[in-house]
Protein backbone atom coordinates (compact mmCIF):
# COMPACT_ATOMS: atom_id res chain seq x y z
CA UNK A 1 0.00 0.00 0.00
CA UNK A 2 1.55 3.78 -0.96
CA UNK A 3 0.69 6.26 1.43
CA UNK A 4 1.09 10.20 0.96
CA UNK A 5 1.28 12.77 3.97
CA UNK A 6 -0.27 15.95 2.71
CA UNK A 7 -0.03 19.10 5.18
CA UNK A 8 -2.00 21.72 4.60
CA UNK A 9 -1.20 25.20 6.72
CA UNK A 10 -3.26 28.32 6.29
CA UNK A 11 -3.40 31.59 8.96
CA UNK A 12 -6.22 29.41 11.02
CA UNK A 13 -5.09 26.13 10.72
CA UNK A 14 -3.27 23.24 10.16
CA UNK A 15 -4.06 19.98 8.77
CA UNK A 16 -2.90 16.75 7.72
CA UNK A 17 -4.38 14.42 5.27
CA UNK A 18 -3.24 10.73 4.90
CA UNK A 19 -3.73 9.74 1.54
CA UNK A 20 -4.07 5.60 0.99
CA UNK A 21 -3.75 4.75 -2.84
CA UNK A 22 -4.91 7.78 -3.13
CA UNK A 23 -8.04 8.06 -1.57
CA UNK A 24 -8.27 9.90 1.97
CA UNK A 25 -7.84 7.66 4.83
CA UNK A 26 -7.25 10.32 7.99
CA UNK A 27 -7.22 14.11 8.55
CA UNK A 28 -5.86 15.83 11.33
CA UNK A 29 -7.28 19.18 11.77
CA UNK A 30 -5.55 21.76 14.49
CA UNK A 31 -6.91 25.24 15.02
CA UNK A 32 -4.31 27.68 15.77
CA UNK A 33 -5.87 29.67 18.41
CA UNK A 34 -7.14 26.00 20.07
CA UNK A 35 -4.46 23.81 20.05
CA UNK A 36 -5.10 20.28 21.30
CA UNK A 37 -4.35 19.33 25.10
CA UNK A 38 -3.62 15.50 24.66
CA UNK A 39 0.61 15.10 25.19
CA UNK A 40 0.51 18.01 27.56
CA UNK A 41 1.89 18.09 30.49
CA UNK A 42 0.74 20.73 33.41
CA UNK A 43 2.10 21.19 37.24
CA UNK A 44 -2.21 21.79 38.10
CA UNK A 45 -3.80 22.13 41.36
CA UNK A 46 -6.05 20.34 43.36
CA UNK A 47 -9.56 21.66 43.37
CA UNK A 48 -12.28 19.26 44.70
CA UNK A 49 -11.28 15.28 45.93
CA UNK A 50 -14.29 12.75 45.37
CA UNK A 51 -13.93 9.97 47.39
CA UNK A 52 -17.39 8.49 46.14
CA UNK A 53 -16.27 8.69 42.80
CA UNK A 54 -12.51 8.11 43.47
CA UNK A 55 -11.65 10.98 41.12
CA UNK A 56 -10.00 14.40 41.19
CA UNK A 57 -11.16 17.45 39.50
CA UNK A 58 -7.59 19.08 38.77
CA UNK A 59 -7.20 23.37 37.58
CA UNK A 60 -4.89 23.05 34.82
CA UNK A 61 -5.41 26.46 33.37
CA UNK A 62 -8.05 25.52 31.41
CA UNK A 63 -11.49 26.91 30.61
CA UNK A 64 -13.24 23.79 32.72
CA UNK A 65 -11.32 21.30 35.24
CA UNK A 66 -9.56 18.68 34.72
CA UNK A 67 -10.77 14.81 35.27
CA UNK A 68 -8.17 12.35 36.90
CA UNK A 69 -9.60 8.91 38.19
CA UNK A 70 -7.50 6.77 40.61
CA UNK A 71 -6.87 4.37 37.92
CA UNK A 72 -5.00 6.95 36.07
CA UNK A 73 -2.49 7.76 38.90
CA UNK A 74 0.88 5.87 39.43
CA UNK A 75 0.87 2.83 41.49
CA UNK A 76 1.88 3.89 44.88
CA UNK A 77 5.49 2.03 45.68
CA UNK A 78 7.67 2.22 49.57
CA UNK A 79 11.22 1.24 49.76
CA UNK A 80 11.79 -2.13 51.73
CA UNK A 81 14.80 -1.20 54.16
CA UNK A 82 15.71 -1.39 58.18
CA UNK A 83 13.85 1.34 59.57
CA UNK A 84 17.35 2.56 61.17
CA UNK A 85 19.34 2.75 58.30
CA UNK A 86 16.09 4.37 55.78
CA UNK A 87 17.68 7.32 55.52
CA UNK A 88 21.17 6.37 54.19
CA UNK A 89 19.82 3.79 51.77
CA UNK A 90 17.56 6.05 49.92
CA UNK A 91 21.06 8.38 49.52
CA UNK A 92 22.82 5.74 48.40
CA UNK A 93 20.11 5.08 45.61
CA UNK A 94 19.86 9.08 44.44
CA UNK A 95 21.62 9.26 40.82
CA UNK A 96 23.38 12.26 41.72
CA UNK A 97 22.57 14.05 38.35
CA UNK A 98 18.51 13.19 39.11
CA UNK A 99 18.87 14.33 42.41
CA UNK A 100 18.86 18.43 41.08
CA UNK A 101 15.65 17.55 38.79
CA UNK A 102 13.43 15.72 41.78
CA UNK A 103 10.77 18.02 42.72
CA UNK A 104 10.01 18.25 46.85
CA UNK A 105 7.65 15.37 47.88
CA UNK A 106 5.66 17.90 50.21
CA UNK A 107 4.72 20.18 47.43
CA UNK A 108 4.38 18.27 44.17
CA UNK A 109 2.77 14.11 44.08
CA UNK A 110 4.82 13.18 41.42
CA UNK A 111 8.61 12.21 41.18
CA UNK A 112 10.89 10.60 39.48
CA UNK A 113 11.61 6.68 40.09
CA UNK A 114 14.21 6.89 42.61
CA UNK A 115 14.47 3.51 43.71
CA UNK A 116 14.54 -0.01 41.76
CA UNK A 117 11.78 -2.15 41.61
CA UNK A 118 13.60 -5.09 43.91
CA UNK A 119 13.47 -3.02 46.66
CA UNK A 120 10.54 -1.49 46.44
CA UNK A 121 6.98 -2.79 47.84
CA UNK A 122 3.24 -2.31 47.06
CA UNK A 123 1.17 -0.19 48.94
CA UNK A 124 -1.44 -1.71 50.49
CA UNK A 125 -5.36 -1.02 48.96
CA UNK A 126 -6.62 0.83 51.97
CA UNK A 127 -3.89 3.44 51.38
CA UNK A 128 -4.31 4.03 47.81
CA UNK A 129 -7.50 5.34 48.07
CA UNK A 130 -7.81 8.66 46.45
CA UNK A 131 -8.38 10.29 49.80
CA UNK A 132 -5.63 9.40 51.20
CA UNK A 133 -3.38 10.18 48.50
CA UNK A 134 -4.66 13.98 47.03
CA UNK A 135 -6.06 17.07 49.08
CA UNK A 136 -7.54 20.16 48.02
CA UNK A 137 -5.31 23.00 46.32
CA UNK A 138 -2.15 20.47 46.30
CA UNK A 139 0.34 20.35 43.34
CA UNK A 140 0.52 17.74 41.20
CA UNK A 141 2.63 16.66 37.73
CA UNK A 142 -0.49 15.65 35.43
CA UNK A 143 -0.51 14.81 31.77
CA UNK A 144 -3.49 15.20 29.70
CA UNK A 145 -4.75 12.09 27.84
CA UNK A 146 -7.99 13.02 26.74
CA UNK A 147 -8.84 16.17 25.16
CA UNK A 148 -12.23 18.20 26.21
CA UNK A 149 -14.98 16.55 24.28
CA UNK A 150 -18.50 18.67 24.96
CA UNK A 151 -19.19 19.85 28.12
CA UNK A 152 -16.60 17.21 29.80
CA UNK A 153 -13.01 18.62 30.89
CA UNK A 154 -9.88 17.03 29.60
CA UNK A 155 -8.65 13.55 31.79
CA UNK A 156 -5.61 13.44 32.77
CA UNK A 157 -2.68 10.91 34.35
CA UNK A 158 0.51 11.38 36.62
CA UNK A 159 1.57 8.38 34.69
CA UNK A 160 3.95 10.31 32.58
CA UNK A 161 4.95 8.96 29.21
CA UNK A 162 7.00 10.79 26.77
CA UNK A 163 7.43 9.48 23.39
CA UNK A 164 10.12 10.01 20.62
CA UNK A 165 10.12 8.02 17.19
CA UNK A 166 11.22 4.71 18.33
CA UNK A 167 10.38 4.76 22.01
CA UNK A 168 8.11 5.84 24.66
CA UNK A 169 9.70 7.32 27.96
CA UNK A 170 7.95 6.18 31.05
CA UNK A 171 9.77 8.36 34.18
CA UNK A 172 6.97 6.77 36.60
CA UNK A 173 7.39 2.56 35.57
CA UNK A 174 9.87 -0.23 35.78
CA UNK A 175 8.12 -2.09 32.83
CA UNK A 176 9.63 -2.74 29.02
CA UNK A 177 6.85 -3.00 26.66
CA UNK A 178 7.39 -4.08 23.05
CA UNK A 179 4.26 -2.46 20.44
CA UNK A 180 1.29 -5.31 19.56
CA UNK A 181 2.19 -4.47 15.67
CA UNK A 182 5.65 -5.61 15.77
CA UNK A 183 4.66 -9.59 15.53
CA UNK A 184 7.84 -11.61 15.22
CA UNK A 185 8.97 -13.47 18.50
CA UNK A 186 12.61 -12.87 17.34
CA UNK A 187 12.33 -8.85 16.90
CA UNK A 188 10.02 -8.82 19.79
CA UNK A 189 12.98 -10.34 21.65
CA UNK A 190 15.63 -8.41 20.11
CA UNK A 191 14.51 -4.98 21.08
CA UNK A 192 13.41 -6.16 24.48
CA UNK A 193 16.82 -7.25 25.46
CA UNK A 194 19.09 -4.51 23.81
CA UNK A 195 16.46 -1.85 25.31
CA UNK A 196 17.07 -3.32 29.13
CA UNK A 197 20.72 -3.19 28.05
CA UNK A 198 20.56 0.23 27.06
CA UNK A 199 18.90 1.05 30.26
CA UNK A 200 21.46 -0.21 32.88
CA UNK A 201 24.70 1.32 30.36
CA UNK A 202 22.56 5.08 30.76
CA UNK A 203 21.52 4.26 34.18
CA UNK A 204 17.77 5.25 33.20
CA UNK A 205 15.49 4.50 35.57
CA UNK A 206 11.70 3.76 34.73
CA UNK A 207 10.48 2.16 31.68
CA UNK A 208 10.47 1.95 27.87
CA UNK A 209 7.87 1.02 25.00
CA UNK A 210 9.14 0.29 22.02
CA UNK A 211 7.30 1.84 19.14
CA UNK A 212 6.00 0.40 15.54
CA UNK A 213 8.54 1.96 14.14
CA UNK A 214 11.12 0.57 16.32
CA UNK A 215 10.80 -2.39 14.25
CA UNK A 216 14.35 -3.65 12.96
CA UNK A 217 15.85 -0.63 13.62
CA UNK A 218 19.70 -0.33 15.32
CA UNK A 219 20.70 -0.29 18.67
CA UNK A 220 22.70 3.23 17.58
CA UNK A 221 19.37 4.68 16.96
CA UNK A 222 17.76 3.63 19.81
CA UNK A 223 20.64 4.53 22.33
CA UNK A 224 20.33 8.13 20.71
CA UNK A 225 16.39 8.27 21.47
CA UNK A 226 16.53 7.06 24.78
CA UNK A 227 19.39 9.89 25.25
CA UNK A 228 16.96 12.30 23.98
CA UNK A 229 14.09 11.18 26.04
CA UNK A 230 16.71 11.40 29.36
CA UNK A 231 17.18 14.70 28.43
CA UNK A 232 13.97 15.81 27.66
CA UNK A 233 12.32 14.23 31.25
CA UNK A 234 15.35 15.89 33.17
CA UNK A 235 14.26 19.63 31.37
CA UNK A 236 10.60 19.12 32.53
CA UNK A 237 11.97 18.13 35.83
CA UNK A 238 14.15 21.62 36.35
CA UNK A 239 11.15 23.79 34.65
CA UNK A 240 8.76 22.43 37.19
CA UNK A 241 11.45 23.29 39.86
CA UNK A 242 11.22 26.85 38.72
CA UNK A 243 7.66 27.08 39.19
CA UNK A 244 6.54 29.86 40.74
CA UNK A 245 4.40 28.31 43.82
CA UNK A 246 1.78 31.31 43.81
CA UNK A 247 0.35 30.02 40.31
CA UNK A 248 -2.55 27.80 40.36
CA UNK A 249 -1.14 26.09 37.05
CA UNK A 250 1.39 25.88 34.90
CA UNK A 251 2.50 24.14 31.26
CA UNK A 252 5.31 22.34 31.61
CA UNK A 253 5.53 20.86 28.30
CA UNK A 254 3.69 21.39 25.09
CA UNK A 255 3.37 18.57 22.45
CA UNK A 256 4.78 19.31 19.67
CA UNK A 257 2.94 21.30 16.36
CA UNK A 258 0.66 19.13 14.49
CA UNK A 259 3.04 19.10 10.84
CA UNK A 260 6.08 18.26 13.65
CA UNK A 261 3.76 15.29 15.13
CA UNK A 262 2.41 13.95 12.34
CA UNK A 263 6.32 13.21 10.79
CA UNK A 264 7.77 11.58 14.24
CA UNK A 265 4.01 9.29 14.05
CA UNK A 266 2.54 8.72 10.94
CA UNK A 267 5.56 8.42 8.79
CA UNK A 268 6.76 4.59 8.32
CA UNK A 269 8.41 2.68 5.45
CA UNK A 270 5.18 2.63 2.96
CA UNK A 271 5.14 6.64 3.26
CA UNK A 272 6.00 8.10 -0.38
CA UNK A 273 5.82 11.53 0.12
CA UNK A 274 5.46 14.13 2.33
CA UNK A 275 4.01 17.28 0.41
CA UNK A 276 3.98 20.68 2.16
CA UNK A 277 2.42 23.94 0.79
CA UNK A 278 3.93 26.41 3.84
CA UNK A 279 7.90 27.29 2.87
CA UNK A 280 7.85 28.18 6.54
CA UNK A 281 6.55 24.83 7.73
CA UNK A 282 8.54 22.98 4.97
CA UNK A 283 11.66 24.17 5.93
CA UNK A 284 11.20 23.36 9.97
CA UNK A 285 9.67 19.88 8.95
CA UNK A 286 12.86 19.16 7.00
CA UNK A 287 15.12 20.22 10.02
CA UNK A 288 13.05 18.09 12.21
CA UNK A 289 13.39 14.66 10.00
CA UNK A 290 16.53 15.07 9.25
CA UNK A 291 17.51 14.67 13.13
CA UNK A 292 14.91 11.83 13.97
CA UNK A 293 13.29 10.76 10.81
CA UNK A 294 15.85 11.07 8.37
CA UNK A 295 15.10 8.52 5.90
CA UNK A 296 12.11 10.51 5.00
CA UNK A 297 14.00 13.12 4.56
CA UNK A 298 14.11 12.82 1.09
CA UNK A 299 10.88 12.32 0.39
CA UNK A 300 9.44 16.02 1.89
CA UNK A 301 8.09 17.84 -1.32
CA UNK A 302 7.30 21.45 -1.31
CA UNK A 303 4.26 22.22 -3.14
CA UNK A 304 4.27 25.41 -4.98
CA UNK A 305 1.63 25.73 -7.46
CA UNK A 306 -1.65 27.98 -7.37
CA UNK A 307 -4.47 25.53 -6.99
CA UNK A 308 -4.95 24.70 -3.68
CA UNK A 309 -3.23 21.10 -2.33
CA UNK A 310 -6.19 19.70 -1.16
CA UNK A 311 -8.24 20.18 -3.87
CA UNK A 312 -5.79 18.87 -6.21
CA UNK A 313 -6.27 15.28 -4.25
CA UNK A 314 -9.80 15.86 -3.86
CA UNK A 315 -9.33 16.18 -0.13
CA UNK A 316 -12.07 18.63 0.26
CA UNK A 317 -14.69 16.82 -1.73
CA UNK A 318 -13.85 13.98 0.98
CA UNK A 319 -13.89 15.78 4.14
CA UNK A 320 -17.46 17.69 3.20
CA UNK A 321 -19.04 13.60 2.13
CA UNK A 322 -17.60 13.00 5.83
CA UNK A 323 -20.11 15.25 7.51
CA UNK A 324 -23.14 13.20 5.90
CA UNK A 325 -25.00 10.66 7.36
CA UNK A 326 -25.21 8.64 4.46
CA UNK A 327 -22.06 6.97 2.62
CA UNK A 328 -22.60 5.27 -0.90
CA UNK A 329 -21.16 2.30 -1.47
CA UNK A 330 -19.66 1.14 -5.15
CA UNK A 331 -22.27 -1.91 -5.49
CA UNK A 332 -25.30 0.59 -4.55
CA UNK A 333 -25.67 -0.35 -0.94
CA UNK A 334 -25.16 2.59 1.77
CA UNK A 335 -24.51 3.14 5.28
CA UNK A 336 -26.19 5.56 7.30
CA UNK A 337 -23.76 6.62 10.37
CA UNK A 338 -25.15 8.98 13.37
CA UNK A 339 -23.39 9.82 16.34
CA UNK A 340 -25.02 10.34 19.65
CA UNK A 341 -23.91 11.02 22.82
CA UNK A 342 -23.76 7.59 24.37
CA UNK A 343 -22.68 5.93 21.32
CA UNK A 344 -22.64 5.77 17.29
CA UNK A 345 -24.46 3.39 14.98
CA UNK A 346 -23.81 2.12 11.81
CA UNK A 347 -26.32 0.82 9.63
CA UNK A 348 -25.85 -1.49 6.57
CA UNK A 349 -28.59 -1.15 3.93
CA UNK A 350 -28.23 -2.59 0.66
CA UNK A 351 -29.96 0.00 -1.17
CA UNK A 352 -30.16 -0.48 -5.04
CA UNK A 353 -28.01 -3.38 -5.17
CA UNK A 354 -30.05 -6.65 -6.38
CA UNK A 355 -27.27 -9.06 -6.75
CA UNK A 356 -27.99 -12.00 -9.02
CA UNK A 357 -27.54 -15.61 -7.41
CA UNK A 358 -29.45 -15.07 -4.11
CA UNK A 359 -30.67 -13.19 -1.54
CA UNK A 360 -28.16 -14.49 1.22
CA UNK A 361 -25.37 -13.56 -1.58
CA UNK A 362 -26.71 -10.23 -2.44
CA UNK A 363 -26.79 -9.32 2.06
CA UNK A 364 -23.15 -11.30 2.11
CA UNK A 365 -21.63 -9.11 -0.50
CA UNK A 366 -22.90 -5.75 0.86
CA UNK A 367 -21.77 -7.09 4.34
CA UNK A 368 -18.22 -7.84 3.58
CA UNK A 369 -18.41 -4.56 1.26
CA UNK A 370 -19.43 -2.17 4.42
CA UNK A 371 -16.52 -3.42 6.45
CA UNK A 372 -13.82 -1.50 4.22
CA UNK A 373 -16.37 1.56 4.36
CA UNK A 374 -17.06 1.13 7.62
CA UNK A 375 -13.12 1.02 8.95
CA UNK A 376 -12.19 4.02 6.58
CA UNK A 377 -15.09 6.33 8.16
CA UNK A 378 -14.21 5.32 11.72
CA UNK A 379 -10.70 6.50 10.87
CA UNK A 380 -11.53 9.61 8.91
CA UNK A 381 -14.54 10.74 10.65
CA UNK A 382 -12.29 9.51 14.53
CA UNK A 383 -15.29 7.91 15.79
CA UNK A 384 -14.68 7.08 19.21
CA UNK A 385 -16.49 5.16 22.38
CA UNK A 386 -18.98 2.19 21.93
CA UNK A 387 -20.12 1.89 17.97
CA UNK A 388 -22.66 -0.54 17.33
CA UNK A 389 -22.81 -1.72 13.71
CA UNK A 390 -26.40 -3.04 12.80
CA UNK A 391 -25.36 -5.79 9.15
CA UNK A 392 -27.70 -6.97 7.33
CA UNK A 393 -28.95 -10.42 8.64
CA UNK A 394 -27.26 -13.30 7.05
CA UNK A 395 -28.09 -17.13 7.82
CA UNK A 396 -25.13 -18.80 7.08
CA UNK A 397 -22.35 -19.23 10.39
CA UNK A 398 -20.09 -19.20 7.53
CA UNK A 399 -20.79 -15.66 6.10
CA UNK A 400 -21.15 -13.93 9.51
CA UNK A 401 -17.32 -15.40 10.37
CA UNK A 402 -15.91 -14.11 7.09
CA UNK A 403 -17.87 -10.84 7.47
CA UNK A 404 -16.40 -10.66 11.00
CA UNK A 405 -12.77 -11.42 10.02
CA UNK A 406 -12.76 -8.91 6.79
CA UNK A 407 -13.76 -6.50 9.62
CA UNK A 408 -10.94 -7.03 12.11
CA UNK A 409 -8.44 -7.22 9.09
CA UNK A 410 -9.48 -4.27 7.95
CA UNK A 411 -9.18 -2.52 11.65
CA UNK A 412 -5.18 -3.48 11.21
CA UNK A 413 -4.54 -0.39 10.01
CA UNK A 414 -6.14 1.68 12.33
CA UNK A 415 -3.83 3.48 15.25
CA UNK A 416 -6.95 3.63 17.75
CA UNK A 417 -7.67 0.38 20.20
CA UNK A 418 -10.56 -1.50 18.98
CA UNK A 419 -12.06 -4.49 20.38
CA UNK A 420 -14.56 -6.44 18.25
CA UNK A 421 -17.48 -8.30 19.91
CA UNK A 422 -19.30 -11.52 17.66
CA UNK A 423 -21.87 -11.05 15.20
CA UNK A 424 -25.04 -11.56 17.33
CA UNK A 425 -28.21 -13.31 16.28
CA UNK A 426 -29.48 -9.94 15.35
CA UNK A 427 -26.39 -9.30 12.91
CA UNK A 428 -25.22 -6.60 15.52
CA UNK A 429 -21.35 -6.62 16.16
CA UNK A 430 -20.60 -4.15 19.73
CA UNK A 431 -17.19 -2.37 19.48
CA UNK A 432 -15.30 0.20 20.73
CA UNK A 433 -12.60 2.14 19.50
CA UNK A 434 -10.36 4.31 21.82
CA UNK A 435 -11.17 8.04 22.20
CA UNK A 436 -8.64 10.91 22.71
CA UNK A 437 -10.09 13.86 20.39
CA UNK A 438 -13.19 15.23 19.33
CA UNK A 439 -14.77 13.33 16.28
CA UNK A 440 -14.97 15.51 12.92
CA UNK A 441 -17.89 16.55 13.40
CA UNK A 442 -17.10 17.50 16.97
CA UNK A 443 -14.51 19.48 15.39
CA UNK A 444 -15.96 21.52 12.89
CA UNK A 445 -19.72 21.34 13.70
CA UNK A 446 -22.18 22.70 16.09
CA UNK A 447 -25.42 22.02 17.30
CA UNK A 448 -28.04 23.09 14.58
CA UNK A 449 -29.78 26.56 15.93
CA UNK A 450 -32.86 25.84 14.39
CA UNK A 451 -33.68 22.01 15.71
CA UNK A 452 -31.03 22.21 18.60
CA UNK A 453 -29.33 18.88 17.66
CA UNK A 454 -32.20 16.67 17.21
CA UNK A 455 -31.88 16.22 14.00
CA UNK A 456 -35.89 17.43 12.72
CA UNK A 457 -38.71 20.30 13.73
CA UNK A 458 -42.12 20.21 14.59
CA UNK A 459 -44.21 19.97 10.94
CA UNK A 460 -46.13 23.09 10.18
CA UNK A 461 -49.47 21.41 11.14
CA UNK A 462 -48.18 20.79 14.17
CA UNK A 463 -47.11 24.06 15.21
CA UNK A 464 -50.54 25.79 13.67
CA UNK A 465 -52.30 23.10 16.28
CA UNK A 466 -50.09 24.64 19.32
CA UNK A 467 -50.85 27.66 18.11
CA UNK A 468 -54.99 27.34 18.31
CA UNK A 469 -54.06 26.15 21.73
CA UNK A 470 -52.51 29.09 22.63
CA UNK A 471 -55.04 31.09 21.48
CA UNK A 472 -57.71 30.04 23.31
CA UNK A 473 -55.52 29.84 26.63
CA UNK A 474 -55.09 33.37 26.13
CA UNK A 475 -58.80 34.24 25.31
CA UNK A 476 -59.40 32.35 28.56
CA UNK A 477 -57.02 34.00 30.81
CA UNK A 478 -57.39 37.74 28.93
CA UNK A 479 -61.02 39.22 28.17
CA UNK A 480 -59.47 42.48 27.02
CA UNK A 481 -57.97 41.87 23.60
CA UNK A 482 -60.36 42.45 20.20
CA UNK A 483 -57.61 41.13 18.12
CA UNK A 484 -55.17 38.15 17.75
CA UNK A 485 -51.98 38.62 15.83
CA UNK A 486 -50.41 35.45 15.07
CA UNK A 487 -46.70 35.97 14.02
CA UNK A 488 -45.11 33.06 12.57
CA UNK A 489 -42.86 31.41 10.04
CA UNK A 490 -43.99 31.86 6.05
CA UNK A 491 -44.95 27.96 6.03
CA UNK A 492 -46.90 28.06 9.08
CA UNK A 493 -49.01 31.09 8.11
CA UNK A 494 -49.65 29.67 4.57
CA UNK A 495 -51.00 26.82 5.82
CA UNK A 496 -53.05 28.68 8.75
CA UNK A 497 -54.53 30.85 5.57
CA UNK A 498 -55.29 27.75 3.47
CA UNK A 499 -55.52 24.05 4.96
CA UNK A 500 -56.58 25.42 8.19
CA UNK A 501 -58.34 28.46 7.03
CA UNK A 502 -62.08 26.51 8.17
CA UNK A 503 -60.58 26.14 11.73
CA UNK A 504 -59.33 29.88 11.96
CA UNK A 505 -62.93 30.93 10.81
CA UNK A 506 -64.34 28.35 13.62
CA UNK A 507 -62.48 30.03 16.32
CA UNK A 508 -63.25 33.83 15.55
CA UNK A 509 -66.95 32.83 15.46
CA UNK A 510 -66.45 30.95 19.19
CA UNK A 511 -63.94 33.52 20.54
CA UNK A 512 -65.86 37.19 19.19
CA UNK A 513 -62.86 38.27 17.89
CA UNK A 514 -60.69 38.36 14.88
CA UNK A 515 -57.34 36.66 14.29
CA UNK A 516 -54.75 38.34 11.68
CA UNK A 517 -51.46 37.01 10.67
CA UNK A 518 -47.89 38.51 10.19
CA UNK A 519 -45.11 36.38 8.26
CA UNK A 520 -41.37 37.30 10.30
CA UNK A 521 -39.22 35.27 7.80
CA UNK A 522 -36.42 35.64 10.97
CA UNK A 523 -38.18 32.96 12.89
CA UNK A 524 -37.46 29.31 12.69
CA UNK A 525 -40.81 26.81 11.61
CA UNK A 526 -41.16 26.17 15.37
CA UNK A 527 -40.74 30.03 16.65
CA UNK A 528 -44.22 31.92 16.88
CA UNK A 529 -45.87 34.67 18.86
CA UNK A 530 -49.23 35.76 19.80
CA UNK A 531 -49.72 39.51 20.13
CA UNK A 532 -52.77 40.91 21.88
CA UNK A 533 -54.59 44.05 21.05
Amino acid sequence: MSEELLINISPMESRVAVLDNGILGEIYIERHHKLGLVGNIYLGTVVRVLPGMQAAFVDIGQSRTAFLHVNDMQRETRPVVEKNKAAKATKREINEDDATANASADSLAVTPPIVSAQSTEIVPASKTLIQHRLHESQRILVQVTKDQLGSKGARLTTNISLPSRYLVYLPSSDHIGISQRIDGEEERSRLKTELSSLMQTVNLKGGLIARTAAERVPVDKLEEDIYYLLQLWRTICARRQEINHHQSSELIYQELSLPLRSIRDLVHADTEKVIIDNTQIYEQVRYFAKEFVPFVYDRIVHYTAEQSLFDVHRVEDDLRDALKRRVDLKSGGYLIIDQTEAMTTIDVNTGSFVGGRSLEDTVYKTNLEATHAIARQLRLRNLGGIIILDFIDMLEQQHKDDVLESLQAQLTQDYAKTKITQVSELGLVEMTRKRTRESLGQQLCEPCSTCQGRGFVKTAETVCFEIFREIMRCARTYNSPKKFTVVAHAAVIDLLLTTESDTVADLEYLLGRVITFDVENLYTQEQYDIVLD
